[in-house]
Formats: structure tokens, C-alpha cells, sequence
């Protein structure tokens, strides 16, 4: 019998039908090998920092695109660098990997929606093409003229008139233009039109330097009659050759010209380009860059594209109207000092007998306006309108005055950057007065295509969209429907994608900096979707942040049509609906930390349930968050704001009990975070401490004498270089540093605090500089990275690490997990009280020094929200919450809710947004909006508690929160 040839790992590769992990170490994984099913939707769950994205995607991820990179050449890798190579004996089966993670939003003003879609892209160049142009004067349908059409145009309109043919050479420049009339004379032409007036051109001919002109050559004079028309034909096709396509014509209406001739009378311009017949003003071809708001040709020349501008802010300039100009009534003035800027003052003062110890609301406003605007404006009897753009502008005169001093110092090129910071202090930011946020320039916004220009559409939400895309094809004429065929197919089909993972409320000018995590994930999924690719292995974290439970099946449906056109996804989730969806589910567990790392169970989601153990438990019912026997009082105060209309808020009121834990509630896009974070929180936030951030509109609000104190726990990203760990993001390793300069031993070799510091030079060690960790450079091969040998790992020099505190290093210090280093600081109160929060949290597993970039997104959160809880409440606090449960488990949310119950028995009160129903269900107090998001949202459904709530008939979020609650 034939021996059977043993097969290579290419040919493994490719006969395997699943993606093999054989003995994955990275991080906390315990040399596991596991089998994951290729074409299949695939999820990985388990409790936060148990190893799931650790498998996902620091092991398969990075190999998928270690083994990219290797494809290309010695060469070009050098200029791209390598990838280090994944803790992992082998991985077989695997296609190239697409990751689509939860990766910060692109923070440039300038993105959007629709220009990461790509869908502004195609609009811009629809209305290019098919775009019809009407004049921003009249309104009036614009018309473009051939030679031909302007000549009939001409005999048409002035039969039997004289009329003198010009040619616009100079528009509105100055200049003495001495070369410009002596090249005209070499030409053959006598005469030219000067600021209107004709003059015959003479050897040496120039006009005053500094003034502006109009300068147009006179082409040809004529009377119209039938006779002369192949010569006015001509002399048209020379003067548009000399306008560049522009000419003006002069029509004798009998009247003198300034200098005594006839050369008065009516100016009329035709153009070769869009024209508007009864004003004359003309628009240039329409291109693609003509839209767009990043491009100088669409731009808004006032904001540049960005839709807002600084302007200067009088409450910022004059905080308190009761204040004398001497004790800092002015605030940029400060004091009274000896400062150049305020002597000046003092000078200009003593000049117009204006008292500087007299409160700001007793001076006369011709005195304020002359301190704040400079001489000129000093006689005015009301004070001047101070929102005004910020622009530069020369300093001329005796005084120029505070807030065109402001303006100059923020817009002009020498200002250093801690100068406009400091001006910016004085600056708000507001919609742009000249395009009111459209970004585009005035002519930009009078192309219409079926009578809607592109800044609308850009304004509509996207399921708003679709429907005004869907027979635009009968409303369009036949050549307008021939151009725009393809165009019209591929809006669709993006803006379909985008419907179909729920970012319905969406619009195309939407910031991509203010969109969350889940949101620009499902936008980038959408994309993907949309490129149609084979066999790729595609790694998604946690898609579903921010997506209500109503709109979960369009999620799903997303991941499956993923799925079913020939790709694997892995998906790492936690949530209930996608993990029964699967048809692979990867628990891994069974703890965090070193106490994780193994495959708990694995199987279609059936199977799994049937082994009862870890997250199975929660799957079946078996375990649960226990619904609280009775919901809090609170203490009988209130937070009223009335009147918020932000966004799509409609008129909203609501009243927040304090002394609870409040829950918002609603659809994805309904407007819970315009409510709570763009509009109470600044409230609040300017209320304890006189922060200068701008709340979005609102009427009144009552109650504020209640709260002393606020904090905000948001989705920002945490600070994640190498060197970050929670002991310095939580700030106790201070404390710490502080601790171990105390000991004796340290204060007699005369060691402070920054002697413990492994970022300062002097305590670290000098070869790795305090990283642990040395990059031993690979050239062709990926760096490598060893412990320092002269440290070994521990951060600092021999001096250093001979200090001790009860026989343990600072380095020991920082190797200490959480739940050790509560037992050993527990005598240290101040230390311990901050290091037990973190435990408090769940996260007792972690090390004090770990690095901030191997923790996961559900820890890193974490660490946040220890950081905020371990500062002292007062009893009167209220604390603000978006989406904690992010990246938690089951088991996980459990902790969460016990500190956040422990901060409101307190007295403080917790405001959540949330989608969870685990975390709706035990809240005291629930305040729901919608019904649907965008415009079909802002509105207060339900005020009450989740046993009121599920009555409520409107809520999509009641129907989910009955099945929840069992009722």
C-alpha cells in the first residue's frame, strides 16, 4: 500500500474548513487551542477581561495581519514596519481579517457621516451634473448663452440702440496698471472703461495705486441694425475671448457720461457661464469641488467650511455687571496691575473722565464702548452689538480697544498657542452668520435638483432620505435620468446599508466626532457590507453599543448577510439576542484576569445553555438580576428643566427626582444625549463650577440650589500609552510615591517623591527609561521586546528598589493586584478608600502597574469610573452616566450596580443612559424618549417607575422591559 504523503501547511490551509488556534498564550490565555467554524457567525462571550478579545483580537487579528504584511517585500517593509508576532504556536485555516472595532471617531470638525459613507461624495458630484442653477437675487431659473444666443439676445433686446462692447479685465483689485493699458495700446484698442468712465488710452496711462478698480477694455461701438450684424458677431466672439467669457454691454439711453460724452447709460453683462438675465450676475460651471465644504472652491468664506465661528463672548468679557473695571470688571483687563495693556486704560480713562472704580452697570455705554471697542466707537449712546466674527485687523489709533484686541490676538499667524488659548477663554463658538451652517458658499446653495439643494438633503435623516431617493426618476427630465443613472444606484444602495444596521436617524452633516462607539461601528460595517468581499474573516467588538433592543434584528440581519454572501464573523458580544443568533457561541471564563483564559464551553448557542455553566446560566433564566423589592423615595427635591429644544428636542420638560437612580431611556438617535449631556449637564456643570461650556437651548430650570457637585462618566477614550496604568490614571500612585519618600531610610539619602517616578530620570532605570521593557530593533524581522536586563522588569534602578515599605519595593507595589493591594494599604486610609474602589468595581484581578493598553474596553471604562467614584460625594452629588454598561458581562453589571446603589443610598443622585434592560429594571425612577429617533423623536413619553413604564403603550422600550421583567 502507497504511503500517504503527509500534507504541507500551505495545503492545511486550505483543506481546513475551520480556523485552528493551537496554544494561544497572549495575555491572560491559557495555552488554549480552540476550533472556530469558518462561514459561520461566530460569538465570543465571558465576563469582562476573561480573554475574549485577547483570542479575537491581539491573537487571531494580529496574525491575520502579520501574515499581510509578510506578502510584501523586504523593502517596503522597512518604510511600513512589522508587526510582532502573536503569543501562539500556530493558526491554521485563517482568510484574511478586515477588524472593525470600536476605535475613537474621528475627532477632525471637518468629517462627517457623509463623507466617511462616501454618500456626500456622490451627491456633490449628482448636483455637478445635473444640478440646476437659480439666481440667489431674483430665485429666478439661471440661463447659459452661446455666442449665437447672446448676439440674438442683443438685437432682440436693443434693435436700432447704440451700444459699446467691454471686455472686464480688472474686477475690484487695485493697482496702478501703468503694463496693463500699455499692452491694450500695443493691441489696437483706444479706449477703456475706468471705474465708469471711458477715457482714450495715452502713452504712460496708470490710475491711482491704492484705490480700487474696474477696468474694462472698449472693444467695439456700434449702432444695432441688420446691416451690422457679422460684425457685431465678431466683435461678441473678441470681447467674451477678452472677458474670459464675460462681457458688459453699454446701451446709449441719451444720458451724459460723467466726462460730458454719450458714453452714459445702461450696463448690462452677459456671460457664457450660468447667468441670471435680469441682474446680470453669473455663476461659474459647476464642478464636485464647487459642494464640497473642505475645498476652497465650496467653501463658506467666512468659516472656512466648518459651519461655526468664535466670536466674542460679552458674558465672558464682562462677568459681573456689578464689578468695577479696578477689581477685574473687565476680565481680560484682570486687576488693576501695573501692566502695559491696563495703563493704557488708566490713560484713556483720565482722557474721557471715566471712573475706573465705579461697577460696570453704573457707566454710561458711550465710556464702556470706548474701553471695549476703542476711540472710534467711544460717542455711541447704546452699547454695540458685540457678536461679531473674530477676525485680524491692523491696530491703528490711540486705543484700540478690548475686544478688537481680542480678535486679533486669536486670528492673527503671530499669536503663540498659549495666547489663543487664553483669548479663547473669551471666545464662544457659533453657527457661521453667512452660510447658517450649511458650510457652502451663498452659489453653492442655489443649485437645486428637484427643487431641494444639496445642504437640505445633507440635513434630512437617512430613512427621511431614501424616501425622497426613492422615485426621484419621475420627477428628473430624460437627460437629467440618463446622467444620473449610476450616480442615483449607488446612493441607494449606501444609504440601504446604512438603513439596514439601524443608523436610520442619522444624517449626512452629522459630526463623526459625535457619534458614539456603536454608531460609527455600524457605519463601518455598513461599508463593509456594502463592498461585497469573499472569504474574508471579519472581527467585530461589541456592534451593538447604543443600539436599542428594538432595532437588534437589523444588527443581526446585518452580521448574517455578512455572513451568507461567504465571509466568517467574529463577533465579541454580550449581548442576549446576537449570542442566541449565533451559530457558533465561544464562553470564555470562567473569571477575569490570571483567574480567566480558558474555553469554558463551545457550541451552537443550544449546546452551550445545556451546560448550565457560566453565562449559560444567564442565557436559561437559571441566573439573573434580582428586580429590588421596593423602589427608593428619594429625598422629595427636584431638578426641573423646562423648555429644551436642542437638536431634535421638541419643546421638552422634564422633572428629575433627586436622592434616586434615574434611568434615560429610548431608541437609538430620540434624544437622550442632547437631553442629558448637551443640556443639563452643562447647566449643572456652569453651576458648581462655573464652567463655560455652552448648554444647548432651554427656557428655565429650578432646583439647582440641590445639587453642589457633578460628575460625568462618558464614552471619552481613557489615555492609553504604554506607560498609563490605573495607579496614575486613578492618581493614588502620587500618594504612593509620597508613602515611600517617607520612609526613613529614604528622607536620610535624601529621596523625595519623584525619586519614585519611573517617567523621571533619577529613580528609573537608565537603559529602559522606566518602560520594563527593552525594543531590541529586528531590521527584517518584527522587534522584539525582553525584559531590561539591567532591572529585569521593574522599572527602576538598584538605589531605588533598596527603599521599602513593610518589606515591599515600589516596583513589588505596582506587581500587587488590586485585591492584594486593598489588604496591604488597608491601614493607609486615604490610599486604601481609592484602591478599594477599584475593587468596589471588579476589577480587584488587575495590577496596580499593568499597562493601560492591554486592558480591555469594558476595564478601561471601569478604571474611569473608579477614578470619579473614589473622589468624596457630598451627599448632594450628582453624578451622570452614558452607557456604563459598556464591555460588561452579565456578572459584571451586578458590581456595577451595587456601587452605583451604594453612591444613591448616600443621598447623591445617579443618572444613567442606558439600553440594558438588566440596568432599566432596577432603576427608581425612569424617564423614556422617542418614540422613534431623529425627527420622529424629542419627546417625553413616560415619567415613572419601571412597573408604571411597562403599562405605557407608545414606548418601544415598555414592550422589551415587560418581557424582561417577566410580567
Amino acid at each position: 500500500m502507497a504511503r500517504e504523503k503527509k500534507k504541507s501547511p500551505q495545503q492545511e490551509q486550505l483543506t481546513t474548513e475551520a480556523i485552528e488556534v493551537f496554544g494561544a498564550r497572549e495575555h491572560n490565555l491559557k495555552n488554549i487551542d480552540i476550533s472556530i467554524p469558518k462561514n459561520k457567525l461566530v460569538v465570543f462571550t465571558g465576563v469582562s477581561g476573561s480573554g475574549k478579545s485577547s483570542l479575537a483580537f491581539d491573537t487571531i487579528y494580529n496574525e491575520g495581519q502579520r501574515r499581510y504584511m509578510e506578502s510584501f517585500s523586504a523593502y517596503a517593509r522597512q518604510f511600513i514596519g512589522d508587526m510582532e508576532r502573536p503569543d501562539v504556536d500556530k493558526v491554521l485555516g485563517l482568510s484574511p481579517v478586515i477588524s472593525i472595532e470600536q476605535k475613537t471617531t474621528n475627532k477632525n470638525p471637518r468629517s462627517t457621516v457623509g463623507t466617511i459613507t462616501e454618500l456626500y461624495d456622490f451627491l456633490r458630484l449628482l448636483y455637478a451634473r445635473i444640478g440646476e442653477a437659480y439666481s440667489y437675487n431674483t430665485g429666478k431659473k439661471m440661463v447659459k448663452f452661446s455666442e449665437e444666443e447672446i448676439v440674438d439676445n442683443i438685437f432682440k433686446k436693443y434693435k436700432n440702440k447704440k451700444i459699446t462692447l467691454l471686455a472686464p479685465l480688472v474686477r475690484g483689485r487695485k493697482g496702478h496698471y501703468r503694463e496693463l493699458f500699455e499692452d491694450i495700446r500695443k493691441k489696437g484698442f483706444v479706449k477703456v472703461r475706468v471705474d465708469g468712465e471711458v477715457k482714450d488710452i495715452t502713452p504712460r496711462m496708470q490710475v491711482d495705486r491704492y484705490k480700487t478698480h474696474d477696468i474694462e477694455v472698449v472693444i467695439d461701438r456700434l449702432q444695432v441694425t441688420d446691416d451690422m450684424k457679422v460684425r457685431l458677431s465678431q466683435s461678441v466672439q473678441q470681447t467674451l475671448k477678452s472677458g474670459k467669457d464675460l462681457m458688459f454691454l453699454l446701451v446709449q439711453d441719451g444720458k451724459t457720461a460723467k466726462n460730458g460724452s454719450e458714453d452714459g447709460g445702461l450696463l448690462t453683462q452677459y456671460s457664457k457661464q450660468l447667468m441670471c438675465e435680469e441682474t446680470g450676475i453669473s455663476y461659474e460651471e459647476p464642478s464636485p469641488n464647487s459642494f464640497s465644504f473642505n475645498s476652497p472652491y465650496g467653501a463658506c468664506p467666512t468659516c472656512k467650511g466648518l459651519g461655526a465661528v468664535y466670536t466674542v463672548s460679552m458674558e465672558a468679557i464682562l462677568p459681573d455687571h456689578n464689578l468695577s473695571i479696578k477689581d477685574g470688571g473687565i476680565a481680560p483687563l484682570g486687576e488693576e496691575r501695573e501692566a502695559y495693556m491696563y495703563r493704557n486704560v488708566e490713560q484713556l480713562a483720565k482722557k474721557y473722565k471715566i471712573k475706573l472704580d465705579k461697577p460696570i452697570k453704573d457707566l454710561p455705554p458711550a465710556s464702556l464702548n470706548l474701553l471695549l471697542y476703542g476711540n472710534e466707537q467711544g460717542e455711541t449712546e447704546e452699547i454695540i452689538d458685540y457678536d461679531e466674527v473674530a477676525a485680524a485687523g491692523p491696530y491703528e489709533g490711540e486705543f484700540e480697544g478690548v475686544v478688537p484686541m481680542l480678535k486679533r490676538w486669536f486670528a492673527g499667524g503671530n499669536s503663540s498657542e498659549s495666547i489663543r488659548e487664553w483669548v479663547e477663554q473669551f471666545m464662544e463658538l457659533k453657527t457661521c452668520p453667512t452660510c447658517n451652517g450649511t458650510r457652502l458658499k451663498k452659489e453653492s446653495t442655489w443649485f437645486k435638483v428637484d427643487e431641494k439643494n444639496i445642504a437640505e438633503l445633507s440635513n434630512e435623516n437617512l430613512d427621511k432620505l431614501m424616501v425622497w431617493f426613492g422615485g426621484i426618476e419621475k420627477r428628473l427630465s430624460n437627460k437629467q435620468n440618463v446622467i444620473a443613472k449610476d450616480i442615483l444606484k449607488e446612493i441607494r444602495e449606501r444609504l440601504q446599508f446604512l438603513l439596514d444596521v439601524g443608523l436610520t436617524y442619522l444624517t449626512l452633516n452629522r459630526p463623526t466626532r459625535t457619534l458614539s462607539g456603536g454608531e460609527s461601528q455600524r457605519i463601518r460595517l455598513a461599508t463593509q457590507i456594502g463592498s461585497q468581499l469573499q472569504g474574508i474573516t471579519y472581527i467585530l467588538d461589541e456592534p451593538s453599543i447604543g443600539l436599542h433592543q428594538r432595532d437588534n434584528h437589523r444588527l443581526i440581519h446585518a452580521l448574517t448577510n455578512l455572513r451568507d454572501i461567504g465571509n466568517s464573523v467574529l463577533v465579541v458580544e454580550h449581548d442576549k439576542d446576537i449570542m442566541m443568533a449565533a451559530d457558533h457561541l465561544v464562553d470564555i471564563g470562567p473569571r477575569a484576569g490570571k483567574h480567566g483564559g480558558q474555553i469554558i464551553s463551545s457550541g451552537t448557542p443550544a449546546e452551550v445553555v445545556k451546560t448550565g455553566i457560566g453565562t449559560a446560566q444567564y442565557l436559561s433564566g437559571k441566573k439573573s438580576i434580582a428586580i429590588p423589592a421596593e423602589r427608593r423615595p428619594g429625598n422629595g427635591k427636584f431638578l426641573e428643566l423646562k423648555g429644551a429644544s436642542g437638536n431634535n428636542l421638541k419643546d421638552v420638560s422634564v422633572k428629575l427626582p433627586l436622592g434616586k437612580l434615574v434611568l434615560i431611556t429610548g431608541v437609538s438617535g430620540s434624544g437622550k444625549s442632547t437631553l442629558i449631556n448637551e443640556t443639563l449637564y452643562p447647566i449643572l456643570s456652569k453651576h458648581a463650577y462655573n464652567s463655560r461650556v455652552t448648554p444647548m437651548p432651554y427656557k428655565t430650570v429650578k432646583g439647582l440650589e440641590h445639587v453642589d457637585k457633578v460628575i460625568e462618566i462618558d464614552q471619552s477614550p481613557i489615555g492609553r500609552t504604554p506607560r498609563s496604568n490605573p495607579a496614575t490614571y486613578c492618581g493614588f500612585f502620587t500618594e504612593i510615591r509620597t508613602l515611600f519618600a517617607s520612609v526613613p531610610e529614604a528622607k536620610i539619602r535624601g529621596y523625595n517623591a519623584g525619586r519614585f517616578s519611573f517617567n523621571v530620570k533619577g529613580g528609573r532605570c537608565d537603559m529602559c527609561e522606566g518602560g520594563g521593557m527593552r525594543v531590541i530593533e529586528m531590521n527584517f524581522l518584527p522587534d522584539v521586546y525582553v525584559h531590561c536586563e539591567k532591572c529585569n522588569g521593574k522599572r527602576y534602578n538598584r538605589e531605588t528598589l533598596e527603599i521599602r515599605y513593610k518589606g515591599k519595593s515600589i516596583s513589588d507595589v505596582l506587581d500587587m493586584t488590586v485585591d492584594e493591594a486593598c489588604e496591604f494599604f488597608e491601614p493607609v486610609h486615604y490610599l486604601y478608600r481609592k484602591i478599594k474602589v477599584l475593587q468596589d468595581v471588579g476589577l480587584g484581578y488587575i495590577t496596580l502597574g499593568q499597562s493601560a493598553v492591554t486592558l480591555s474596553g469594558g476595564e478601561a471604562q471601569r478604571v474611569k469610573l473608579a477614578t470619579e467614584l473614589a473622589k468624596k460625594d457630598t451627599g448632594k452629588t450628582f453624578y451622570i452616566l452614558d452607557e456604563p454598561t459598556t464591555g460588561l458581562h452579565f456578572q459584571d453589571i451586578q458590581h456595577l450596580l451595587d456601587v452605583l446603589n451604594k453612591l444613591v443610598e448616600r443621598g447623591n443622585t445617579v443618572l444613567v443612559i442606558e439600553h440594558n434592560l438588566d440596568v432599566i429594571k432596577v432603576a427608581d425612577h425612569i424617564i423614556d424618549l422617542g418614540p422613534e429617533g431623529g425627527d420622529g423623536g424629542g419627546r417625553i413619553l413616560f415619567e415613572g417607575t419601571p412597573e408604571q413604564m411597562i403599562k405605557n403603550k407608545e414606548s418601544h422600550t415598555a414592550k422589551f422591559l415587560k418581557i424582561e421583567m417577566g410580567l
